[in-house]
């Protein structure tokens, strides 16, 4: 993948410690016998079987990652995070939380991209339960009725929490691991949402837009690599905007044209003049002339 969104980024990254990053665990990635050979860039060498990740390139990834994080946090766009492996739900959770972002922990909801009309759906009828439930709008509900909504409302409430002020689909998605959430990278794929995701030895990189390869298990790992992900949306979205407030349009003057005044004329009167009337001639009757 190669999202356009992605070409031109700020070059804000802190500088990460190499020492931190090993101490962490970051370099390791699975056995050689379960590696992708597409991920053969990244790695630095085999040891007992397994492989290491060439901890430069992962820095380098990591900062990429913290630079498109803060760009979107900037622009004040949707950041996703996705992770519902056991060992990353915490972490997932307590990072989104704190940097202002979306999460989804529990599983992943197929359909919740390439569906999303009717995720949109359940997210209003999400609202409608609590919101009803808050104000005692169902207290003439039987029992049983009110624990059918309850139970409905925890259930969605497991996909839609960390999601529910969601009003369209996400700008971009933050994968944990790329492999587990497979369903999730096929979805953005489909949808030209960008992703950036961890991506152990077994991983595909390709489908991905930033690629940040290290260690996708380890808790200590994941704490490093969520962490910064989630400083950079934070510092965007406490960034001031580059866009100028525009100026409201100055009022067009108009000239106003002086009234016309007509000159009113005085017609004079016109003097009546006497109608002469002649009398007409009568002519003469003429003598007959005698017959002879």
């Amino acid at each position: 993948m190669n999202h356009t969104f992605f070409v031109d980024l700020p070059d804000v990254a802190p500088d990460y410690d190499l020492a931190e990053m090993l101490e962490a665990g970051c370099h390791f990635g699975h056995q050689k016998v379960k590696w992708n050979p597409k991920m053969a860039e990244w790695i630095h060498m085999e040891k007992d079987g397994v492989h290491i990740f060439d901890l430069i390139k992962t820095k380098s990834q990591l900062q990429r990652a913290y630079n498109a994080a803060y760009k979107l946090g900037k622009e004040g766009k949707n950041l996703v995070f996705v992770g519902t492996k056991r060992q990353a739900r915490d972490i997932v959770v307590t990072a989104a939380q704190a940097c202002g972002a979306l999460y989804i922990f529990s599983r992943w909801l197929g359909g919740l991209l390439t569906n999303w009309d009717q995720v949109k759906l359940s997210l209003k009828r999400m609202q409608t339960i609590e919101s009803g439930l808050a104000e005692g709008k169902f207290k003439n509900y039987t029992k049983y009725e009110q624990g059918q909504l309850e139970k409905e409302l925890n259930r969605l409430r497991r996909f839609f929490l960390g999601i529910q002020t969601l009003k369209q689909q996400p700008d971009c998605l933050f994968i944990v691991d790329t492999v587990r959430e497979r369903i999730a990278v096929r979805e953005a794929n489909n949808t030209n949402i960008p992703v950036i995701g961890i991506c152990d030895s077994n991983a595909n990189p390709d489908l991905v837009d930033i690629c940040i390869p290290a260690n996708d298990d380890a808790q200590q790992s994941l704490q490093l690599l969520i962490s910064a992900v989630a400083a950079g949306y934070a510092a965007g979205k406490a960034a001031p905007s580059d866009k100028k407030p525009v100026a409201a349009p100055k009022p067009e003057v108009v000239a106003v044209a002086e009234p016309v005044v007509k000159k009113v004329v005085k017609k004079q009167p016109i003097a009546a003049t006497k109608l002469v009337v002649k009398p007409k001639k009568v002519a003469k009757p003429k003598k007959p002339v005698a017959k002879k």
